[in-house]
């Protein structure tokens, strides 16, 4: 790691303390021990409604695509996001909330005067002038530690109403992240599709498909089953399968189907939203 890069100062660096004009409610609000000190980088004012929206630094092209476009969707109907401003995930979720002229607040693990990924030194200006903030619980001059990144994803959970998984690991800080929305009573939504977030389904997560069905869920709605595949062996599939997690062999063997023809049209439903993959190899229903 490259030492310490200063924020530029004309961003309007301030420390703030519970009570302070400007110190997020929704803090207050939610921890039993809210940071005594934080130092804010814009000056940001929450919206009605805000969602965090999380995943794996290492993302696919795919799940970029996806947080980018629930970013932007979100922002455009008066949404604020909140996220790590980290690699992957987390970065787009930022990017789409500034495609959608929303506002955007990133969560630091590192002090507010280090620029962490180094990368990220214009996405984090480019949040300030957009009337969205940078935000640290952690002093000036604290570079990336362990133990600073599950505090910040404390925040992260806080901060947002609910909080949308898009893809992450089975290890995933996004895991911590989800598990401290549910401890803060928000709502947990997961795309379909990946080791951690198939884990997040099993454990209750709601079921998103793409970003119109956040938006939907967001705004008191509902988000809409996925579309049933056309292939034939696909539907056979999709009708043996329940809400207990089964194993290829025996889901071939329920559908009537060849074991290879299953392991092809279950990953077909997995990405299209409408399985889930449990541990062990193992697949269950959503819809």
């Amino acid at each position: 790691m490259t030492g310490p890069q200063p924020i530029n100062m004309d961003l309007g660096v301030r420390e703030l303390r519970p009570g302070d004009d400007g110190y997020p409610v929704r803090l207050s609000d939610t921890l039993a021990d809210p940071p005594g000190s934080l130092w804010m980088s814009g000056c940001y004012r929450a919206a009605e409604r805000t969602v965090a929206i999380v995943g794996a630094r290492a993302a696919s092209v795919r799940g970029e695509k996806m947080a980018r476009e629930i970013g932007e969707a979100v922002a455009t109907a008066g949404i604020d996001v909140i996220s790590g401003g980290a690699l992957g995930i987390d970065s787009a979720a930022h990017r789409g909330a500034l495609d959608g002229h929303g506002v955007t607040v990133a969560v630091l693990g590192t002090g507010i005067d280090i620029i962490y990924p180094q990368r990220h030194a214009d996405l984090f200006q480019e949040i300030v002038r957009e009337g969205g903030a940078l935000l640290t619980q952690f002093p000036p001059g604290l570079g990336p530690r362990r133990f600073s990144f599950p505090t910040r994803n404390k925040i992260v959970a806080a901060l947002g109403d609910a909080l949308v998984v898009v893809e992450a690991s089975g290890e995933s800080g996004s895991l911590h992240t989800a598990r401290a929305a549910r401890a803060f009573h928000r709502r947990v939504l997961a795309v379909p599709g990946s080791a951690g977030t198939d884990a997040l389904l099993l454990e209750g997560a709601l079921p998103v498909a793409c970003a119109a069905d956040v938006v939907a869920v967001l705004q008191g709605g509902e988000a809409a089953p996925p579309i049933l595949p056309e292939d034939p062996d696909a539907l056979r599939l999709y009708a043996a399968l329940d809400r207990v997690p089964r194993d290829v062999s025996d889901l071939a063997f329920r559908a009537g189907l060849a074991v290879g023809t299953c392991a092809a049209a279950v990953i077909d439903l997995e990405l299209g939203g409408l399985v889930a993959r449990a541990a062990g190899g193992r697949y269950l229903r959503l819809w």
